[in-house]
């Protein structure tokens, strides 16, 4: 079994002996029950990890860790970002979860016109962070060393230029006449999908999109939730681009 990651985000990331205290400190020390001489790695969620065994536990919420290695990925490319219609309920942390765990880079909320959620003041503000903590904790379960990035909530004027802006952008949607599994795909930059709610994207938006770029493709038969559609897609991506291979 790989090691487990824990996130430090101080920027303390060297050779040698590193602390890890506080709620990661606490985890690691009284939920994942760690003991001296086991492994461990740290990372600071930018690509940056450290690598080394636990050498002392002190308390329920402190751990020293033996450091002897560390190393930076490289970012990954095609650079892969999702643009997610707000589903219901928690089935948005679902979404941010699984694509996390599969390999997307950024994961971008978008209040659709047909989405029934709505994120407006303090409300807006919990869910956007409950996406974000999400993303950190499926990013460590899933031993990465690089958490994809929960930008604010997009309008659909702003999404138009994000996707104005990528190598290859595309919508996902079940009327679409071409399938993404041959569409002709960028070897690096930026690929941008967007997964409209489970109402549909609108023929406004869909102007909109395509104006910018993004033409509509399918995954397949079978008509996905919004919140599995990004993880499919992602997956079907990174087989493709040769990231998974």
């Amino acid at each position: 079994m790989t090691a487990p990651v824990f996130l430090v985000q101080d920027g303390g990331l060297r050779v040698g002996t590193v602390t890890l205290d506080g709620p990661e400190g606490r985890h690691a020390v009284s939920v994942r029950r760690l003991r001296v001489g086991e492994e461990i790695v740290l990372t600071d969620g930018a690509g940056t990890g450290a690598y080394g065994t636990v050498a002392a536990v002190e308390g329920k919420d402190r751990l020293d860790v033996a450091v002897t290695e560390v190393r930076t990925e490289p970012e990954p490319v095609p650079r892969i970002t999702v643009v997610q219609a707000l589903p219901k309920g928690d089935r948005g942390e679902l979404a941010v979860e699984t694509m996390t765990e599969t390999g997307v880079d950024a994961i971008v909320p978008w209040q659709a016109a047909r989405c029934i959620t709505q994120w407006k003041g303090e409300r807006g503000a919990k869910a956007l962070a409950k996406w974000r903590a999400t993303a950190r904790e499926a990013g460590k379960q899933s031993r990465r060393l690089r958490f994809p990035e929960v930008t604010d909530a997009l309008s659909a004027g702003q999404v138009a230029a994000l996707l104005a802006d990528a190598d290859f952008a595309a919508v996902l949607h079940e009327e679409g006449s071409e399938p993404l599994a041959t569409a002709p795909l960028p070897a690096e930059g930026r690929i941008v999908l967007v997964v409209g709610p489970e109402g549909g994207v609108s023929p406004q938006e869909l102007t909109a999109f395509a104006e910018a770029g993004a033409r509509p493709y399918r995954l397949g038969r079978s008509v996905l939730r919004t919140s599995t559609a990004g993880t499919a897609a992602t997956a079907l991506l990174l087989g493709r681009t040769g990231r998974w291979s």
